[in-house]
């Protein structure tokens, strides 16, 4: 079997991982182009991998008659386009989260998907190894019925000029997935709530407190935090009716120094899911190359995180009234 020739849009920190694990790490895959606006940086991460083409335009690089597939990692305003232009050149795309800032946005997207059913999303969180025996614990009843849910997500530092939009949109929409794929139940209303400033965050009020309760009855508490400092740290805890089911700390090294006992925190995201990128890279390579339906999330998902996304924006600005949840018809 021929290898599926992936194009990866944007050479960002996320692309520039996407490029180096399909190099690497997914078989049956080969990144046969690199864009970025930066046509600098577009070369510079295409020159890590023999034969890959760059170039500074997305789109010549979704029309390439040598890319079979398309991964998008660009700038979260552009992913509706290129998603529909992917769609319309008949390739199959995987696009990183939010499927489009907007519900509106994510409802073009699946008009032109409707059809055609090319598109997957990244939450990666449905295959990192720990969420995926979370979710099979709670389906195999170990814990009861799930009461509670809580949901931590922290990173070192905020990227500059982040906004408390961006905490929702860029950082809990994650939960905003994870949680009903975990709990099999739709999250139905939400409200939003922070903690009080400090200055450490200028442009955003952090931490963030979310609460979400899902059709079955279950509330969730998230807290996005994008500057704690201390490292990257993700944390899901489900109460049940009869115990209690976690995450357990992904650490691999405990240091014993000093009459010191310490575990350090990756800087960001990616060595804490590498293994949940590389495994979503690999399954979706394997459906493209064997044209099956994708195993990811599919664009309909995003949409729906959308449509919680917008209702805890919608809370931000109702002084943290509780407000539903209304996921748009497709038409």
């Amino acid at each position: 079997m021929s290898a599926v020739r992936v194009g990866v849009v944007g050479a960002g920190n996320m692309g520039a991982d996407h490029v180096n694990t399909l190099h690497r790490w997914v078989s049956g895959a080969e990144v046969a182009h690199v864009a970025d606006l930066d046509a600098g940086r577009a070369a510079e991460v295409a020159a890590g991998v023999p034969g890959a083409r760059s170039g500074a335009d997305p789109y010549a690089l979704i029309a390439d008659p040598a890319v079979d597939a398309v991964v998008i990692a660009s700038h979260d305003s552009t992913h509706a386009d290129l998603a529909i232009a992917a769609v319309r050149a008949g390739k199959p795309v995987m696009c990183e989260k939010p499927l489009a800032p907007t519900t509106a946005e994510c409802v073009r997207v699946l008009r032109e998907d409707r059809a055609a059913d090319l598109v997957s999303l990244g939450f990666m969180r449905r295959f990192d190894p720990g969420y995926a025996d979370l979710r099979a614990a709670l389906a195999a009843g170990t814990a009861g019925v799930p009461l509670l849910v809580h949901c931590v997500s922290r990173g070192v530092t905020s990227a500059p000029g982040a906004t408390d939009e961006f905490s929702v949109t860029g950082s809990a929409i994650h939960e905003f997935d994870t949680v009903p794929w975990l709990l099999d139940s739709p999250v139905v209303e939400v409200s939003w709530h922070a903690a009080r400033p400090t200055p450490a965050a200028t442009t955003l009020r952090d931490p963030q407190l979310m609460l979400l309760r899902t059709a079955d009855g279950a509330l969730t508490t998230v807290e996005t935090f994008l500057n704690a400092g201390y490292g990257y740290d993700v944390r899901c805890e489900v109460v049940g009716e009869h115990g209690t089911l976690a995450l357990t700390d992904p650490a691999r090294l405990v240091s014993d120094t000093a009459r010191t006992r310490a575990t350090g925190y990756p800087a960001d995201w990616r060595p804490r899911f590498a293994d949940a990128y590389r495994l979503e890279l690999q399954a979706w390579t394997d459906a493209v190359a064997e044209g099956r339906p994708t195993p990811l999330a599919t664009a309909h998902d995003g949409l729906v995180a959308s449509a919680v996304a917008e209702a805890v924006i919608a809370s931000m600005h109702a002084d943290g009234r509780t407000t539903p949840v209304r996921v748009p018809e497709v038409g």
